[in-house]
């Protein structure tokens, strides 16, 4: 195969790639769909619950209760949390 045959094959088989890219919208480009990226929205959402809480006193701890904490975790001693009741009860949604 010739050189010239060579880099003819290839000019055509990059442009056949490159037209590809040219109908998919790029990372800075606006997509056609409203909701693309509607999860990480969710996502971002549900975990900001307050970005700027306020206190009435201000936090304290210290390095001796975090390392206490974290060898209570390594040893499976965990203090469990305190039940918190609500007011709505549960019900099953099926009626014969």
């Amino acid at each position: 195969m010739s050189s010239k045959l060579l880099g003819r094959t290839a000019a055509l088989a990059s442009l056949s790639l490159l037209a590809g890219c040219a109908s998919y919208p790029g990372l800075l480009e606006a997509p056609g769909d409203a909701s693309f990226g509607e999860a990480n929205r969710q996502t971002m959402m549900a975990q900001v619950i307050d970005p700027d809480p306020v206190y009435d006193e201000p936090l304290r701890g210290n390095g001796a209760q975090s390392a206490a904490a974290i060898e209570r975790y390594r040893t499976d001693n965990v203090k469990q949390p305190d039940t918190i009741s609500t007011t709505e009860g549960i019900s099953s949604g099926s009626s014969n």
